[in-house]
């Protein structure tokens, strides 16, 4: 049977007045099984929070609207409390426990891509919250709570039920949460939209990666990840995954025309790309872009934590490194046609700027 690889909006899985989560399901999106990917998203509104939970896998957060306040204790560290904002990415390794609060007006939206191959389902997060009518509490005895915390009947009852809310709640206006500190953001946080460009190319393109220079957790993470701009009308070079990484892209904004080439010369998807969708572009196969317009911007994961790709066209396109005699013979054409070929897109690397 043939992958499905057109790309899908996530569904809603709970929620109220909070806000709410939502998942890429893999009975829809059969690469997430495949590939052990899971993919969600969390929308918090005004005053929404969202209880403190760890998950069975490990994860990069991005943060694709709004601004908040994000608690990440890593296993045996003090809680960081960092202001977070529209184009963060944020490191999140196995044994992380979290909370987000939105306290402005503006929804807080956090996009999760992460592995789950250790996880209880492939394709999918099992998050265990800490509180609330299923957290870890409700589950224990009220003499087990009693005994572990140290504490009398009265107060183990209030931590067992007084939160009725699963995974995301409203808090009143007046309740003081904790303020971010700026120190705390070091090494936890990286805004794509600000920070350094690792390639730009003039009315074309450019890209951000998250990698272990410049944020050393995502080694922890195991995965990679970048964020890409394409102008209006530009193309990103036909290229693939040359160290047998998965791509798992998660359209931010804009859309555009997108081809995949597998086995055997085989298109095996031809699609218009919108804000919303996410797709999979299984190992090796080659995955071109062209943006409409409006422009297209995308953030990815890529399973390894320092991803290498190879290029097919531009200046640093693989034919360039092909002597003239084996490109002569491997597409059975004169010199002329060669040398044609090879007189192209000398200048620009990965992305191209519209025709003139």
């Amino acid at each position: 049977m043939e992958l499905d690889l057109s790309p899908k909006l996530a569904k809603k899985v709970y929620g109220g007045d909070g806000g709410s989560y939502s998942a890429w399901c893999p009975t829809e999106l059969p690469m997430l099984r495949q590939g052990n990917i899971g993919a969600a998203k969390l929308t918090l509104e005004k005053n929404g929070f969202a209880l403190p939970r760890y998950s069975d896998s490990s994860k990069v957060a991005y943060v694709l609207q709004g601004s908040g306040v994000a608690g990440i204790i890593l296993p045996e560290s003090e809680e960081k409390v960092i202001a977070i904002k529209k184009g963060d990415g944020i490191a999140l390794p196995f044994g992380v426990i979290t909370w987000w609060y939105n306290k402005d007006d503006t929804e807080l939206e956090v996009l999760f891509l992460g592995d789950t191959s250790k996880g209880h389902k492939a394709g999918q997060f099992t998050d265990f919250f800490l509180t609330g009518a299923n957290g870890i509490f409700t589950g224990f005895t009220t003499d087990f709570v009693k005994r572990a915390w140290d504490v009398d009947d009265d107060t183990a009852k209030a931590l067992i039920g007084n939160q009725q809310g699963k995974g995301i709640v409203k808090l009143d206006a007046n309740v003081k949460m904790p303020e971010p500190k700026p120190d705390h953001r070091k090494g936890m946080a990286l805004n794509c939209e600000e920070a350094p460009l690792d390639t730009d190319i003039k009315n074309a393109g450019n890209v951000v990666l998250l990698t272990t220079k410049n944020l050393p957790l995502v080694g922890q993470v195991g995965l990679g990840a970048d964020l890409v701009r394409l102008e209006g009308n530009a193309m990103c070079s036909p290229g693939f995954s040359c160290d047998s990484a998965l791509q798992v892209t998660y359209i931010v904004k804009g859309s555009g025309r997108l081809q995949v080439v597998g086995v055997d010369g085989k298109r095996v998807l031809e699609t218009i790309v919108k804000a919303g969708n996410l797709l999979i572009v299984p190992r090796f196969f080659v995955v071109s872009k062209i943006a409409d317009p409006d422009g297209l911007s995308w953030f990815s994961i890529i399973t390894t934590p320092n991803p290498a790709f190879t290029h097919l066209a531009g200046s640093i396109g693989a034919w360039k490194a092909i002597s003239p005699e084996v490109l002569q013979a491997a597409f059975k054409v004169p010199a002329e046609i060669e040398k044609l070929f090879r007189s192209k897109r000398t200048n620009d690397a990965i992305f191209f700027p519209p025709p003139q």
